[in-house]
Protein backbone atom coordinates (compact mmCIF):
# COMPACT_ATOMS: atom_id res chain seq x y z
CA UNK A 1 0.00 0.00 0.00
CA UNK A 2 1.47 3.23 -1.21
CA UNK A 3 1.92 5.88 1.66
CA UNK A 4 -0.74 8.26 -0.19
CA UNK A 5 -3.48 5.34 -0.14
CA UNK A 6 -2.95 5.04 3.97
CA UNK A 7 -3.46 9.00 3.78
CA UNK A 8 -6.53 8.91 1.92
CA UNK A 9 -7.71 5.79 4.24
CA UNK A 10 -7.05 7.97 7.43
CA UNK A 11 -9.11 11.12 5.46
CA UNK A 12 -12.61 8.45 4.92
CA UNK A 13 -11.79 7.15 8.65
CA UNK A 14 -12.03 10.78 9.54
CA UNK A 15 -15.15 11.24 7.37
CA UNK A 16 -16.99 8.31 8.39
CA UNK A 17 -16.02 9.22 12.38
CA UNK A 18 -18.41 11.92 11.80
CA UNK A 19 -15.75 14.87 10.89
CA UNK A 20 -17.23 17.41 7.84
CA UNK A 21 -15.34 16.86 4.69
CA UNK A 22 -14.47 20.40 5.44
CA UNK A 23 -12.89 19.68 8.87
CA UNK A 24 -11.34 16.95 7.50
CA UNK A 25 -9.31 18.58 4.82
CA UNK A 26 -7.97 21.38 7.13
CA UNK A 27 -6.92 18.96 9.84
CA UNK A 28 -4.87 17.09 6.91
CA UNK A 29 -3.92 20.45 5.59
CA UNK A 30 -5.25 20.05 1.94
CA UNK A 31 -8.19 21.47 -0.01
CA UNK A 32 -11.68 20.35 0.37
CA UNK A 33 -11.83 19.62 -3.39
CA UNK A 34 -8.67 17.35 -3.07
CA UNK A 35 -10.18 15.44 0.00
CA UNK A 36 -13.44 14.70 -2.21
CA UNK A 37 -11.75 13.57 -5.02
CA UNK A 38 -9.56 11.01 -3.02
CA UNK A 39 -12.89 10.17 -1.10
CA UNK A 40 -14.42 9.53 -4.54
CA UNK A 41 -11.34 7.70 -6.04
CA UNK A 42 -11.50 5.87 -3.07
CA UNK A 43 -15.56 4.50 -3.42
CA UNK A 44 -14.40 3.99 -7.52
CA UNK A 45 -11.81 1.28 -6.23
CA UNK A 46 -14.04 -0.28 -3.23
CA UNK A 47 -16.90 -0.58 -5.94
CA UNK A 48 -19.27 0.64 -4.07
CA UNK A 49 -20.64 4.20 -2.70
CA UNK A 50 -19.09 4.34 0.46
CA UNK A 51 -21.22 7.79 1.53
CA UNK A 52 -24.70 9.30 1.00
CA UNK A 53 -24.80 12.95 -0.03
CA UNK A 54 -27.26 15.52 1.63
CA UNK A 55 -25.98 18.79 0.82
CA UNK A 56 -23.19 19.10 2.49
CA UNK A 57 -23.58 16.17 5.06
CA UNK A 58 -22.13 12.76 4.33
CA UNK A 59 -23.26 10.00 5.83
CA UNK A 60 -22.11 6.18 5.37
CA UNK A 61 -23.96 3.59 3.75
CA UNK A 62 -24.40 -0.04 4.57
CA UNK A 63 -21.31 -0.77 2.99
CA UNK A 64 -19.54 2.10 3.99
CA UNK A 65 -20.38 1.48 7.57
CA UNK A 66 -18.82 -2.62 7.11
CA UNK A 67 -15.77 -0.81 5.26
CA UNK A 68 -15.44 1.10 8.16
CA UNK A 69 -15.54 -1.27 10.91
CA UNK A 70 -12.77 -3.38 8.92
CA UNK A 71 -11.10 -0.15 8.29
CA UNK A 72 -10.35 0.48 12.12
CA UNK A 73 -8.84 -2.48 12.57
CA UNK A 74 -6.50 -2.78 9.80
CA UNK A 75 -5.48 0.97 11.05
CA UNK A 76 -5.14 -0.22 14.41
CA UNK A 77 -2.78 -3.12 13.52
CA UNK A 78 -0.74 -0.92 11.76
CA UNK A 79 -0.46 1.55 14.18
CA UNK A 80 0.43 -0.76 16.79
CA UNK A 81 3.07 -2.37 14.00
CA UNK A 82 4.69 1.07 13.82
CA UNK A 83 4.90 1.41 17.31
CA UNK A 84 6.03 -2.26 17.94
CA UNK A 85 8.96 -1.50 15.24
CA UNK A 86 9.98 1.49 17.12
CA UNK A 87 10.38 -0.26 20.52
CA UNK A 88 12.30 -2.69 19.33
CA UNK A 89 14.70 -0.58 17.84
CA UNK A 90 14.43 1.96 20.98
CA UNK A 91 12.74 0.42 23.90
CA UNK A 92 12.67 4.12 26.21
CA UNK A 93 11.61 5.50 23.06
CA UNK A 94 8.01 4.14 23.57
CA UNK A 95 4.23 6.61 23.45
CA UNK A 96 1.73 5.62 25.48
CA UNK A 97 -1.39 6.97 24.88
CA UNK A 98 -4.20 7.89 27.63
CA UNK A 99 -7.78 8.94 27.98
CA UNK A 100 -9.02 10.11 31.45
CA UNK A 101 -12.33 12.19 32.80
CA UNK A 102 -11.52 15.84 32.75
CA UNK A 103 -11.50 16.17 36.57
CA UNK A 104 -8.30 13.63 37.04
CA UNK A 105 -6.48 15.89 34.52
CA UNK A 106 -5.85 18.40 37.78
CA UNK A 107 -4.56 15.78 40.54
CA UNK A 108 -4.13 11.86 39.80
CA UNK A 109 -2.92 12.42 36.01
CA UNK A 110 0.02 14.55 36.48
CA UNK A 111 2.05 12.63 38.88
CA UNK A 112 1.57 9.36 37.39
CA UNK A 113 3.00 10.53 34.05
CA UNK A 114 5.80 12.64 35.98
CA UNK A 115 7.11 9.57 37.99
CA UNK A 116 6.95 7.68 35.34
CA UNK A 117 8.84 9.80 32.94
CA UNK A 118 10.99 10.14 35.66
CA UNK A 119 12.10 6.29 35.94
CA UNK A 120 11.67 6.56 31.91
CA UNK A 121 12.69 10.41 30.13
CA UNK A 122 12.22 9.43 26.67
CA UNK A 123 8.46 8.48 26.53
CA UNK A 124 6.09 10.55 25.50
CA UNK A 125 2.57 10.84 26.13
CA UNK A 126 -0.91 11.12 24.10
CA UNK A 127 -3.51 12.72 26.35
CA UNK A 128 -6.73 13.37 25.77
CA UNK A 129 -10.04 14.27 28.27
CA UNK A 130 -13.37 13.62 27.40
CA UNK A 131 -16.41 12.14 29.16
CA UNK A 132 -17.13 8.42 30.24
CA UNK A 133 -18.70 7.52 27.13
CA UNK A 134 -16.16 9.04 24.65
CA UNK A 135 -12.98 7.59 26.58
CA UNK A 136 -14.23 4.11 26.51
CA UNK A 137 -14.92 4.69 22.78
CA UNK A 138 -12.02 5.23 22.34
CA UNK A 139 -10.36 2.52 23.72
CA UNK A 140 -12.71 0.19 22.00
CA UNK A 141 -11.96 1.77 18.54
CA UNK A 142 -7.89 1.71 19.48
CA UNK A 143 -7.31 5.56 19.79
CA UNK A 144 -5.81 5.11 22.72
CA UNK A 145 -4.38 1.91 25.27
CA UNK A 146 -5.49 3.34 28.61
CA UNK A 147 -8.54 4.98 30.23
CA UNK A 148 -8.97 6.38 33.85
CA UNK A 149 -12.70 6.19 34.56
CA UNK A 150 -15.02 6.56 37.34
CA UNK A 151 -16.56 2.30 38.08
CA UNK A 152 -15.84 -0.46 36.03
CA UNK A 153 -17.17 0.27 32.48
CA UNK A 154 -18.76 -2.77 32.25
CA UNK A 155 -18.01 -3.95 28.51
CA UNK A 156 -17.14 -8.10 27.43
CA UNK A 157 -13.97 -6.60 26.03
CA UNK A 158 -12.69 -4.39 28.85
CA UNK A 159 -10.52 -5.21 31.49
CA UNK A 160 -10.44 -2.65 34.47
CA UNK A 161 -8.86 -2.33 38.25
CA UNK A 162 -9.75 -0.16 40.46
CA UNK A 163 -7.15 2.00 41.91
CA UNK A 164 -8.42 4.48 44.46
CA UNK A 165 -12.03 5.47 46.10
CA UNK A 166 -12.89 9.12 45.64
CA UNK A 167 -15.40 10.64 47.50
CA UNK A 168 -18.19 12.94 46.51
CA UNK A 169 -19.57 15.86 48.70
CA UNK A 170 -22.86 17.95 48.11
CA UNK A 171 -21.93 20.92 46.28
CA UNK A 172 -24.17 23.99 47.71
CA UNK A 173 -24.35 27.63 46.64
CA UNK A 174 -22.33 29.93 49.40
CA UNK A 175 -25.55 31.65 50.64
CA UNK A 176 -27.25 28.37 50.88
CA UNK A 177 -29.28 27.36 53.91
CA UNK A 178 -26.69 24.30 54.99
CA UNK A 179 -23.82 26.78 53.19
CA UNK A 180 -22.44 27.19 56.94
CA UNK A 181 -22.23 23.50 57.88
CA UNK A 182 -19.68 20.72 57.27
CA UNK A 183 -21.69 17.61 56.88
CA UNK A 184 -25.42 17.04 55.94
CA UNK A 185 -27.72 14.19 55.21
CA UNK A 186 -28.39 14.14 51.35
CA UNK A 187 -32.03 13.20 52.31
CA UNK A 188 -32.12 17.41 53.90
CA UNK A 189 -32.02 18.17 49.91
CA UNK A 190 -34.64 16.05 48.77
CA UNK A 191 -36.91 19.06 47.63
CA UNK A 192 -33.88 21.05 46.18
CA UNK A 193 -33.57 21.45 42.58
CA UNK A 194 -30.14 18.99 41.30
CA UNK A 195 -27.52 20.29 39.07
CA UNK A 196 -26.11 16.96 37.10
CA UNK A 197 -24.30 15.27 34.53
CA UNK A 198 -25.81 14.46 31.31
CA UNK A 199 -27.77 11.13 30.86
CA UNK A 200 -25.39 8.54 30.07
CA UNK A 201 -22.29 9.93 32.12
CA UNK A 202 -21.28 8.00 35.16
CA UNK A 203 -21.09 10.38 37.48
CA UNK A 204 -25.47 11.17 36.34
CA UNK A 205 -26.32 7.80 37.23
CA UNK A 206 -24.20 7.41 40.08
CA UNK A 207 -26.23 10.25 41.42
CA UNK A 208 -29.60 9.43 41.08
CA UNK A 209 -28.64 6.18 42.91
CA UNK A 210 -27.16 8.08 45.97
CA UNK A 211 -30.35 9.94 45.94
CA UNK A 212 -32.34 7.03 45.82
CA UNK A 213 -30.27 5.40 48.87
CA UNK A 214 -31.20 8.25 50.12
CA UNK A 215 -35.16 7.66 49.82
CA UNK A 216 -35.79 9.97 47.16
CA UNK A 217 -35.43 11.03 43.27
CA UNK A 218 -33.68 13.85 42.65
CA UNK A 219 -35.02 17.16 40.43
CA UNK A 220 -32.31 17.22 38.12
CA UNK A 221 -33.12 20.76 36.35
CA UNK A 222 -30.12 21.87 34.76
CA UNK A 223 -27.29 18.98 32.67
CA UNK A 224 -24.33 19.30 31.77
CA UNK A 225 -21.11 17.73 30.49
CA UNK A 226 -18.49 18.82 32.71
CA UNK A 227 -17.99 18.99 36.70
CA UNK A 228 -16.56 22.36 36.34
CA UNK A 229 -19.49 23.84 35.01
CA UNK A 230 -21.86 21.99 37.22
CA UNK A 231 -19.60 23.24 39.44
CA UNK A 232 -20.16 26.66 38.71
CA UNK A 233 -23.75 26.59 38.03
CA UNK A 234 -24.28 25.80 41.69
CA UNK A 235 -22.22 28.64 42.72
CA UNK A 236 -24.59 30.74 41.01
CA UNK A 237 -27.50 29.53 43.19
CA UNK A 238 -29.28 27.72 40.83
CA UNK A 239 -29.03 24.03 42.59
CA UNK A 240 -27.27 21.53 44.34
CA UNK A 241 -25.00 18.85 43.00
CA UNK A 242 -23.29 15.65 44.20
CA UNK A 243 -19.69 16.26 42.85
CA UNK A 244 -15.76 15.25 43.84
CA UNK A 245 -13.85 17.92 45.87
CA UNK A 246 -12.44 20.63 43.78
CA UNK A 247 -8.51 20.05 43.63
CA UNK A 248 -7.87 23.73 42.84
CA UNK A 249 -8.25 26.54 44.74
CA UNK A 250 -11.12 28.67 42.91
CA UNK A 251 -11.33 32.11 41.54
CA UNK A 252 -13.21 35.26 42.55
CA UNK A 253 -13.65 38.34 41.41
CA UNK A 254 -16.87 40.55 40.92
CA UNK A 255 -18.31 39.14 38.04
CA UNK A 256 -18.10 35.77 39.24
CA UNK A 257 -20.04 34.67 42.51
CA UNK A 258 -18.41 33.18 45.24
CA UNK A 259 -17.47 29.28 45.20
CA UNK A 260 -19.85 26.57 46.01
CA UNK A 261 -19.33 25.32 50.14
CA UNK A 262 -18.53 21.43 49.77
CA UNK A 263 -20.52 19.09 52.35
CA UNK A 264 -19.66 15.78 53.49
CA UNK A 265 -22.34 13.72 53.12
CA UNK A 266 -23.25 11.63 56.22
CA UNK A 267 -26.48 9.29 55.86
CA UNK A 268 -25.29 7.40 52.49
CA UNK A 269 -21.63 6.22 51.32
CA UNK A 270 -21.45 9.07 48.59
CA UNK A 271 -17.93 7.66 46.38
CA UNK A 272 -17.11 6.59 43.21
CA UNK A 273 -14.60 4.16 42.20
CA UNK A 274 -11.38 5.27 39.97
CA UNK A 275 -10.04 2.95 37.90
CA UNK A 276 -7.56 1.75 35.28
CA UNK A 277 -9.05 0.16 32.03
CA UNK A 278 -7.87 -1.60 28.93
CA UNK A 279 -8.76 -4.42 26.31
CA UNK A 280 -8.19 -7.23 27.75
CA UNK A 281 -7.65 -9.48 24.31
CA UNK A 282 -5.31 -6.48 23.05
CA UNK A 283 -1.64 -7.42 23.60
CA UNK A 284 -0.16 -3.67 24.51
CA UNK A 285 3.57 -2.46 23.18
CA UNK A 286 5.89 -2.34 26.09
CA UNK A 287 5.79 0.86 26.93
CA UNK A 288 2.41 0.51 27.61
CA UNK A 289 2.62 -2.24 29.47
CA UNK A 290 5.59 -0.85 31.38
CA UNK A 291 3.10 1.98 32.18
CA UNK A 292 0.24 -0.03 33.54
CA UNK A 293 2.62 -1.70 35.71
CA UNK A 294 3.54 1.80 37.07
CA UNK A 295 0.00 2.77 37.72
CA UNK A 296 -1.27 -0.17 39.35
CA UNK A 297 1.61 0.20 41.87
CA UNK A 298 1.55 3.79 41.89
CA UNK A 299 -1.73 5.05 42.11
CA UNK A 300 -3.15 3.58 45.74
CA UNK A 301 -0.53 5.85 47.07
CA UNK A 302 -1.62 9.01 45.56
CA UNK A 303 -3.76 11.86 47.97
CA UNK A 304 -6.07 14.25 46.25
CA UNK A 305 -4.72 17.36 47.57
CA UNK A 306 -7.82 18.75 48.97
CA UNK A 307 -7.58 15.76 51.50
CA UNK A 308 -4.08 16.60 52.55
CA UNK A 309 -5.45 20.07 53.57
CA UNK A 310 -8.40 18.76 54.97
CA UNK A 311 -10.47 22.12 53.66
CA UNK A 312 -13.61 21.13 52.19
Amino acid sequence: MKIMDLQVLRWFQAVAGGATVTGAAATAHVTQPALSRALARLEREVGTPLFTRNGRTLRLTPAGRLFADHLDQALESYDRGLRAVVELVDPDCGVVPLAFLHTLGTWLVPPLVSTFRAEHPRMRFELRQHGEATILRELLDGSVDFILTSGDPGHAQVSWQRLLIEPLWLAVPADHRLGQRKRVRLAEVADEPFIALREGYGLRTLTEQLCHQAGFAPRVTFEGEEIDTLRALVAAGLGVALLPPPYLEPSTSDIHPAPATHLRVTDVECARDLGLAWLAERPLPAASTAFRAHVLRSAPAITPPAYRSGRR
